[in-house]
């Protein structure tokens, strides 16, 4: 299975205004991904999402360019092998940080998918999993700053596919986010309620807060900090019983490992198109694992992210929620390729059947939604 090609194509579409949600960054205005292919001298494809990282032609011309030089010529199923010699030639000195790590996790996942496809297992299966059901949150870009009636309004539906948790945008106003966490706690009474603050908050601002998430029997705080502010998370730690999540923006398992010994987050969230792909994303499961910590994977854009997460939690022992994306039309879900998940009657999911991966990518879709240079929050 010598590998022939490595191509990456970062595409793009913009948010109606009306249907923009706006969170702790800002409001989204468009939305990016960057699509990595892998073609072997046999014929076989994987397909790989590797985060936009908020610069997706950049992202995508490091694949293109540098990472590929590395790869091309070497056997798909060495996976642990074009894994260290990324790390060793690009990753681990001198070599963009974060914007590699993003970018060899699309490669990764692309050559897990042709392992898969190659055995005809589905991923899961050649990870060491089964077909068992997994439990899911409705959240994505969704349920953001909104009155506290429309907030209900748009999680109604999602109660009623299924989901038995939500995660709400919060980092706007201490006393808006209280109120709009109230609203759902006595809308549903018996639904976890998971926050994700996206870096908004302050050290005061979690102070304040966090004892009203106590009252709430909130589940968790994600990310009230950005994920170098190790001391703001030590101190937040202290200010109530809520567990503290992060890792959606954590790269590879060298800096989980700080993550996991230090003990203020117990929530564990590795991204799989951001941390290192799937390769990565285990070692930090099973490192977790040694210390009973939980993985609740982040999702990114595209359904192809999703099917991967879901394979990866169907295949660790310290698997958590997976994280389903239930923003309105995202084509990165509903249109780049086939479905990807279902939600089912007991608020799971459960991983496909098909070999590698399971989802398949419609190149036409890709060419029909070049790249959009630019900010994407406003």
């Amino acid at each position: 299975m010598k590998i022939v090609d490595v191509k990456a194509v970062p595409i793009s579409f913009r948010v109606p205004k009306e249907r923009q949600v706006s969170l702790g960054i800002g409001t989204m205005t468009k939305r990016d991904c960057v699509m990595v292919k892998v073609t072997t001298a046999d014929g076989l494809v994987g397909w790989g999402e590797s985060h936009h990282g908020r610069s997706p032609g950049a992202i995508a011309h490091h694949v293109n360019t540098t990472l590929k030089g590395f790869v091309v010529g070497m056997d798909a199923a060495d996976t642990v092998g074009i894994w260290a010699k990324i790390y060793k030639f690009q990753l681990g000195s001198h070599g963009m940080g974060a914007a590699t790590a993003i970018a060899m996790s699309g490669i990764d996942q692309a050559l897990w998918d042709i392992k898969g496809k190659a055995v005809g297992w589905p991923l899961y299966r050649l990870l060491g999993g089964s077909s068992r059901p997994v439990p899911a949150y409705a959240g994505g870009i969704s349920l953001g700053y909104q009155p506290p009636d429309s907030l209900v309004a748009e999680a109604e539906p999602m109660v009623a596919s299924g989901y038995k948790a939500l995660k709400l945008r919060i980092g706007d106003s201490v006393a808006a986010d209280i109120a709009r966490m109230t609203a759902i706690r006595r809308r549903f009474p018996d639904i976890a309620i998971l926050t994700d603050a996206n870096t908004g908050y302050t050290v005061a601002d979690a102070r304040r807060v966090m004892p009203a998430m106590d009252e709430l029997d909130i589940a968790w705080l994600e990310e009230p900090f950005p994920a170098h502010d190790h001391r703001s998370y030590a101190l937040a730690r202290t200010f109530g019983r809520t567990p503290l999540a992060a890792g959606e923006n954590h790269y590879t398992r060298f800096e989980f490992h700080r993550l996991i010994e230090d003990g203020h987050v117990t929530i564990l969230q590795p991204d799989l198109s951001k941390s290192g792909g799937v390769t990565e994303v285990m070692r930090i499961a099973h490192a977790a694992s040694m210390w009973k910590l939980p993985v609740h994977p982040h999702s990114s854009m595209t359904g192809l992210n999703h099917a991967v997460s879901i394979h990866v939690l169907a295949a660790i022992d310290n698997g958590g929620y997976f994280e389903a994306d239930l923003s309105v039309a995202n084509k990165f879900r509903d249109e780049l390729g086939s479905e990807p998940w279902r939600i089912g009657a007991d608020g799971c999911v459960r991983p496909l059947e098909r070999p590698g991966i399971g989802v398949d990518i419609d190149e036409a879709f890709l060419a029909a939604h070049p790249v959009i240079e630019g900010p994407g929050y406003v």
